[in-house]
Formats: C-alpha cells, sequence, structure tokens
C-alpha cells in the first residue's frame, strides 16, 4: 500500500508534537531555538543522505510503501520525515532528562 510508511511517519509525528505541548520539552519550550535546531539538523543529515547517494552507500530497494516521491535521485519524500522524527524525538528525548539530571545533580550537592 503506497504511503503507509509515511502515514506512520505522521502518525509518530504527531505524537512528538503532543508530547512536546504536554510537558514543553522543544518547541513550546524556546520556539525559534527549536526552529534553529530542527532546520540544522535536518540540513546536516540531507546533505549527508545525498552524499551517500552520490557514493553509491544508499540507494531506494524495492518497496510498496513509499509513496513514489522523490526530493533527490534515491532521496524519497519519507526521508524527509523520517529525519523530522529523528531530530524531534532526540530534542524532545534532551529536553525531557535534562531536568532529571539537574534534580540528581542537585540532591547530590545537598548531601
Amino acid at each position: 500500500m503506497p504511503g503507509l510508511y509515511l502515514l506512520g511517519l505522521l502518525v509518530s509525528l504527531t505524537g512528538m508534537v503532543v508530547l512536546d505541548a504536554r510537558f514543553r520539552l522543544f518547541f513550546w519550550r524556546a520556539p525559534w531555538r527549536a526552529t534553529a535546531v530542527m532546520v540544522v539538523g535536518v540540513a546536516f543529515f540531507m546533505v549527508w543522505d545525498v552524499a551517500g547517494v552520490a557514493l553509491g552507500i544508499f540507494f531506494i530497494g524495492p518497496t510498496q510503501l513509499l509513496s513514489g516521491v522523490l526530493l533527490a535521485p534515491d532521496v524519497p519524500l519519507e526521508e524527509l520525515f523520517f529525519l523530522l522524527l529523528l531530530c524531534y524525538t532526540t530534542m524532545n528525548l534532551t529536553g525531557a532528562v535534562r531536568p532529571v539530571v539537574a534534580r540528581a545533580l542537585a540532591r547530590r550537592r545537598t548531601r
């Protein structure tokens, strides 16, 4: 079924947005900074992907799950959404772990 992978990525991204909004982890904490981090992260990985394709390391294998839309040769549309999900998940995780580590360090200092 074409587009199923893209649908899964969009559902996952929606989950990241809900977590971010609920706990103010990334975009809801500092929107301008988050936007800059996201743009730089996705751009870095897109350049990485294009370089990998040019070197023959990355390629699209046969699959029925992709939409068929290509951003560049051997770079499907789904790759962009995967990179958004990768960066968003990483930054939400960073936002969630930071206060936990800060509390642990504060407790250690008070002892």
